[in-house]
């Protein structure tokens, strides 16, 4: 695996269009694996399938990465029940049964 610098918090909502339509990423936490920020992307809707498709492009992930994903929101889907509730609670016992069994 190699170093990356990473958002730490990229979801929809932290995404802009800066000047001349240029995209810009705003309020960064930044930490972790780089799938860790990819797996976010899509926890809360995703983005454009131009994102992901120029992303690969740039910087192809590794095999198994998709298997992955849902294991690295588990944290946002942690923090998310404690904050805001057992509407998030489904999610969560449905994550942890998938990779606990």
């Amino acid at each position: 695996m190699r170093p990356a610098l990473l958002h730490g918090d990229l979801w929809g909502g932290n995404f802009i269009v800066g000047p001349g339509g240029a995209p810009a990423l705003i309020d960064p936490a930044a930490y972790g694996d780089r799938e860790a920020d990819l797996a976010m992307t899509r926890l809360f809707g995703g983005f454009p399938p131009a994102f992901y498709a120029a992303y690969g492009a740039a910087w192809p992930l590794p095999p198994g990465w998709q298997e992955r994903a849902d294991l690295y929101n588990l944290y946002h889907l942690l923090n998310h029940l404690n904050l805001f509730g057992a509407s998030y609670g489904a999610e969560v016992d449905a994550t942890l049964a998938r990779y606990a069994g």
